[in-house]
């Protein structure tokens, strides 16, 4: 088999959302295949793209830009449906990129398996969102996105610590605290597979914001660093948001990220109400 990082720069410069979820998926299978048989694939070495490839829709906009739709109507689902469709094809790119990108840094066999599981996992949750606009009569590139999806990655390009920090530990731990109110609102609308499908996103993303504390708290122990402190130098330094409660502590937990990582945070960017 072709090296895992040729494979993941393979996916990233793939534009059509369809084609790049189908090829990522195989190609975790492909390594999935090899590691049960008892094998240990090449890593190598192949420099990513700074962006992805992207397709000519959705247009992509300025956050501020993004239309606002009411969540109780027909046309404010298909919004959350779409949007969760948008974030899940940049956690496909973002997954594939740390594997990447980062290969200079010596690391276990474990961080790539989990990191192609996690790829795998996002390309599934694209085509279930999917599934679930066409359903509703949409698709995905019907309606504008966020365009600052890809920055976090722009700006860890060369920090490895960073983007373990800002991606999965701030940017996917902040979809375990939205999620279940998405959930609701579907809940109620009576959408089943909708319900169904964000039930399956929120139990696999806990997997994936716990790889990223996992491997953090590696690195900072191989280099001897505090990992609170650590962690909260990065975030200041490469999130350019609010942490702003509530947080789903509970999977948070669950995820290896204890309180005292983010509420310290959130009080000092005044995000407290």
């Amino acid at each position: 088999m072709r090296p895992l990082a040729e494979m993941a720069v393979a996916v990233l410069q793939t534009a059509d959302p369809w084609e790049k979820t189908q090829k990522s998926r195989a190609y975790a299978a492909e390594w999935q295949a090899a590691r049960q048989a008892g094998q240990t694939p090449s890593i190598g070495r192949c420099a990513p793209p700074l962006r992805p490839a992207r397709p000519d829709a959705p247009a992509l906009l300025d956050p501020r830009d993004v239309p606002r739709r009411k969540p109780g109507t027909p046309e404010g689902r298909c919004a959350i449906l779409h949007a969760v469709a948008h974030i899940e094809l940049n956690a496909v790119d973002l997954h594939w990129d740390i594997i990447a990108r980062f290969t200079e840094t010596p690391m276990p066999i474990g961080f790539y398996d989990d990191w192609v599981k996690a790829a795998d996992e996002e390309s599934k949750h694209f085509n279930l969102m999917s599934e679930c606009l066409e359903v509703q009569g949409s698709h995905y590139g019907a309606l504008p996105a966020h365009a600052g999806m890809w920055r976090a990655a722009e700006d860890t390009a060369t920090d490895f610590m960073g983007r373990l920090a800002v991606v999965p530990m701030v940017l996917e731990a902040r979809g375990l605290d939205v999620t279940p109110g998405m959930i609701k609102i579907f809940q109620n609308a009576k959408n089943t597979q909708a319900v169904d499908a964000l039930n399956v996103i929120y139990a696999e993303e806990v997997h994936h914001v716990a790889y990223g504390s996992k491997w953090f708290h590696f690195l900072c122990g191989r280099h001897n660093l505090d990992p609170t402190g650590v962690f909260h130098q990065l975030v200041r330094t490469y999130f350019h948001s609010e942490l702003r409660p509530p947080f789903n502590e509970e999977k948070r937990a669950e995820a290896g990220i204890p309180p005292d990582f983010y509420w310290p945070l959130a009080q000092e960017t005044g995000a407290i109400r």
